[in-house]
């Protein structure tokens, strides 16, 4: 299975402008009930990615106002993107090695296709093994 695959299924892509006020992806995000975003530029070009904990790490934390700050002052711009042709198992193999719960996908040129989360990875995971102990109860047990 591939990343397109996965996403595929989604109806939306959740992303914000990076003029956006920090207050306002807080909202949005908690009106999504996502824990991060993809932060585009005037161009609709992926330049960020902000999370729950760039803002209660580098607002709250610190006492700053976040009605006053843009999500271009607090987020993260080292990204780790992969293609939509890139496997899944490919994607866990990154989170793990960089310790991280999200990969954002684009096309090229910085297009934001979305973000995969290792909940979908394991949400996969877990229903390919179902399916393959189906398989077997059903070959080890063939109903008469």
């Amino acid at each position: 299975m591939k990343v397109l695959d996965l996403l595929q299924s989604r109806q939306d892509v959740y992303s914000i402008q990076e003029e956006t006020t920090v207050h306002d992806a807080a909202r949005y995000l908690r009106d999504h009930k996502v824990r991060s975003v993809g932060v585009l530029d005037g161009s609709a070009r992926l330049v960020g990615v902000v999370s729950q904990s760039d803002i209660s790490d580098k607002v709250a934390a610190e006492n700053k106002c976040p009605a006053w700050m843009h999500v271009s002052e607090i987020m993260t711009r080292d990204l780790l993107v992969v293609q939509p042709e890139a496997s899944l198992d490919e994607c866990l193999r990154l989170m793990e090695k960089h310790g991280v719960f999200h990969l954002l996908v684009t096309e090229e040129p910085g297009r934001f296709l979305g973000m995969i989360s290792v909940a979908d990875l394991l949400q996969v995971i877990a229903s390919d093994h179902k399916a393959r102990a189906d398989m077997f109860e059903a070959f080890v047990f063939p109903q008469r």
